[in-house]
């Protein structure tokens, strides 16, 4: 059955847009007008989905967008707009193609009957898991914009310790890129001119200048080879990080190493702590979110013990006891969590924790940058003496040869 794409008015006079399936475009307006909707335009979503294809091809909804669109659906809901008002407004004002592609679906869903839980879910590239739960959650206890804006909480703080992490390593980056590039003009242009006045001179090449016309000659005569075998690697590693066991090998390495291992330990310890909290509250069962967290963690190795715990839980234990048995978490978390299991405040107990690892991943984030910039100093210093000595090492002798 063809879908028909529309635009109207509905018995308030607000202009609405959607999608609608129906036989014929003859079928499609009675149908509109039948849910008191007067259709002003009325198109065959082939058309449509022909010009936009090159747009949405591809196309994704970032974490700023669903940032916006969360608080504009809050405002509106809270106003008293109907949801399927909400989702058309919401249409005419969003400018990502794949946004208003799928709010389009949404609005068709739930006029047909769908609940607005089951709508989100339909688009999991869009809603993760997590915000498709709470809307749930949401929706059976009557509290959706509560939850709402439980949900803008928990997607800027996790939007804003992204960025943390990002920032930190985003000096690093440049300044490595900045070496390679450096360390490939120095060996294929520079080295080689130098290299052909001191042997025309009969000299005696230093080993460091012998190292560096080894790396040259190899980079020019197997320089296909070695592009092969590093795209050979990479593609591997990422087609094996892929697989269970690769994303697991892949994520616990993360959290071992010496640098970063612990800001990413406290970034995910944050993340477990205000999930955790922000579910609780919404009347998420523990059981349930462990299973939701396992899935939003975003780390294979501690998604791992979650699952555990999920098992030992259906088994009848709390989570404090199989928390203090699990790897990676801290003996802070595990006796807070304790706590407020005792004390029947494990809400409040899990934002403290949330709050207090939000400070201690800015702080790292920090102490991160002033541990990395040490270590880029001594590899350019290396970097840079190696090469003086594959040049000036032989040029003195060269000296020595014309006086």
């Amino acid at each position: 059955m063809p879908t028909f794409s529309y635009t109207g008015r509905d018995a308030n006079g607000v202009i609405v847009t959607g999608g609608i399936e129906s036989v014929s475009r003859e079928a499609a307006q009675n149908l509109l007008l039948s849910q008191g909707i007067i259709p002003k335009v009325v198109k065959e979503a082939a058309a449509v989905g022909q010009s936009r294809s090159i747009f949405t091809l591809g196309a994704k909804v970032t974490i700023p967008e669903l940032l916006l669109f969360t608080k504009q659906l809050r405002t509106m809901i809270n106003a008293g707009i109907s949801i399927t008002q909400v989702l058309d407004i919401l249409q005419q004002q969003t400018t990502n193609p794949a946004l208003v592609t799928t709010l389009q679906t949404m609005s068709r869903d739930i006029r047909e009957g769908s609940t607005l839980s089951d709508a989100f879910q339909k688009h999991p590239r869009v809603f993760p898991d997590l915000y498709c739960s709470l809307i749930k959650a949401g929706e059976l206890s009557g509290t959706l914009p509560d939850i709402l804006e439980r949900i803008i909480y928990i997607t800027e703080h996790e939007y804003r310790l992204r960025e943390e992490i990002k920032a930190a390593l985003r000096y690093p980056k440049m300044v490595v890129f900045a070496l390679g590039i450096a360390f490939f003009v120095l060996l294929t242009f520079v080295i080689p001119k130098f290299v052909g006045v001191f042997q025309s001179a009969g000299l005696t090449l230093p080993m460091p200048t012998r190292i560096c016309l080894w790396m040259y000659t190899m980079l020019k005569q197997y320089w296909y080879l070695m592009l092969a075998g590093a795209a050979a690697i990479f593609f591997g590693l990422k087609f094996y990080f892929r697989t269970v066991r690769g994303s697991y090998l892949r994520d616990l390495t993360l959290l071992r190493l010496p640098i970063v291992g612990p800001l990413f330990t406290k970034s995910v310890m944050a993340r477990f702590a205000s999930i955790l909290s922000i579910l609780t509250a919404s009347g998420v069962t523990i059981l349930s979110s462990l299973k939701i967290i396992s899935e939003a963690i975003g780390n294979k190795a501690i998604a791992g013990e979650f699952d555990r715990l999920s098992t030992q839980m259906e088994e009848g234990h709390g989570i404090a006891a199989p928390l203090r048995e699990a790897r990676f978490f801290p003996p802070m978390v595990v006796n807070m969590v304790a706590v407020g299991e005792e004390s029947g405040s494990l809400e409040e107990m899990l934002h403290q924790i949330a709050l207090h690892y939000d400070e201690e991943v800015e702080y790292a984030t920090k102490g991160l940058s002033e541990a990395i910039g040490p270590i880029l100093i001594v590899s350019l210093t290396v970097v840079v003496v190696f090469f003086a000595l594959a040049i000036f090492l032989p040029m003195w002798d060269l000296t020595k040869i014309v006086k």
